[in-house]
């Protein structure tokens, strides 16, 4: 172990203190390693991760991994294309999948026009992972201003439990849909209800409107009234436009 000097002098507490170092270790304060003829040998050098950005021609050129869950990897092989040709024909990013890690893998060319178009081929890949279809997910490509919020039902009432939770996502869904259908017409968003998680796709003063109707479904009001609030709040934010 290296010695410490006890005399520290003139030294503030944020300064460092000189240490004396004894033979057989390097200025770093690491055991050099002796081979077999009794020679120092330096110490390895560390082991990083692969890259995820180099350079190509004077352009970086970077990655997104998008990660895909057992169950949608069936849906995901089925319609492959549907997902490959935008990302590959309007965004010029490439993308494969990675069966051993099962795993999207998007990667910029030089061809790429903006740098910006490899995140929203994440989030579009993100959003069909998700649950929504191609047809609105795509629009993730088109628009800026679109997001995806996602929240659980319990985050809103935690005291949900057994058969008062399956009722409290029947009220959210409605019959066949009814109700989530009204929600998604009204706010001009979609949504996704995957058991007990909610994903909300939308601009963001839609996505506020949508999670507050069925905010109020899980809280246990009728689909009734919240029509009706929804359907003030929809007249109002009209009346602004």
């Amino acid at each position: 172990m290296p010695k410490v000097s006890r005399s520290r002098g003139n030294h503030s507490p944020l300064e460092a203190v000189p240490m004396a170092v004894e033979s057989g270790e390097n200025v770093e304060g690491v055991p050099a390693r002796e081979d077999n003829s009794g020679a120092a040998v330096a110490p390895e050098k560390p082991k990083f991760s692969p890259l995820t950005a180099y350079e190509l021609n004077g352009k970086k050129i970077e990655f997104r991994r998008v990660p895909v869950p057992q169950h949608r990897m069936t849906p995901l092989k089925n319609i492959w294309l549907d997902l490959y040709q935008p990302i590959t024909e309007h965004l010029k990013l490439d993308m494969r999948m990675n069966l051993k890690t099962r795993k999207v893998e998007i990667k910029s060319t030089p061809e790429t026009p903006d740098f910006g178009s490899l995140q929203k081929a994440a989030d579009f890949i993100n959003a069909f992972i998700l649950g929504f279809e191609v047809r609105d997910a795509v629009a993730l490509l088109r628009m800026d201003d679109l997001y995806i919020e996602c929240f659980e039902v319990k985050d809103v009432k935690q005291t949900l439990r057994g058969e008062h939770l399956s009722r409290c996502i029947g009220r959210m869904a409605g019959k066949s849909g009814k109700t989530k259908f009204t929600i998604e017409n009204a706010t001009r968003t979609r949504v996704v209800i995957a058991d007990t998680r909610i994903h909300i796709l939308g601009s963001y003063q839609n996505i506020r409107v949508c999670r507050d109707s069925i905010c109020s479904l899980i809280l246990g009001s009728p689909p009734g009234k919240v029509y009706s609030k929804l359907r003030s709040v929809c007249a109002r934010l009209n009346d602004r436009v």
